[in-house]
């Protein structure tokens, strides 16, 4: 039986554990070695309308990283939920998709990151790689906790 609230219970958890695989994906590959502030943090500055410590960034950088990721990861359990082909190649198309609209468009037109061609290659494959990794974390999760809640 398809169940709105199960699909969107299950894509957040599956996005919840998702972010963190995210996180650790790009602890290990990071798509910034600059020291500059990624979108998240410029996000948080621009929201808050004043310069932020440097803690202070990070925390809601981190917040914004875990709402986005909970967020996407329910939006995409309902889809699934309704439209399972949302899930082919394990939830890599997904991640990338996301990745894609974030970071190829949404963020450059905010002024929030670089335009695709301003980055280098390998900032660009580390960024898309981690959303490669969220992807499929947020499938294999979803599929899991949905079978669970029946």
């Amino acid at each position: 039986m398809k169940s709105l609230a199960k699909g969107l219970v299950a894509g957040l958890i599956g996005g919840l554990v998702a972010t963190l695989a995210k996180n650790v994906a790009e602890k290990i590959y990071p798509p910034r070695t600059d020291g500059k502030p990624g979108p998240s943090e410029m996000l948080a500055q621009r929201i808050a309308g004043h310069e932020l410590t440097e803690t202070q960034e990070a925390v809601a950088g981190e917040a914004i990283n875990w709402g986005f990721g909970a967020l996407t990861g329910a939006a995409y359990g309902a889809l699934a939920e309704f439209y399972p082909a949302a899930t082919k190649k394990d939830g890599a198309g997904f991640g990338l998709a996301l990745g894609s609209l974030t970071h190829e468009s949404a963020l450059p037109e905010m002024g929030l990151s670089a335009p695709p061609e301003e980055q280098t290659t390998r900032e660009r494959t580390s960024e898309m790689s981690s959303y490669a990794v969220y992807g499929v974390v947020t499938e294999t999760v979803r599929r899991a906790v949905r079978k669970f809640l029946g």
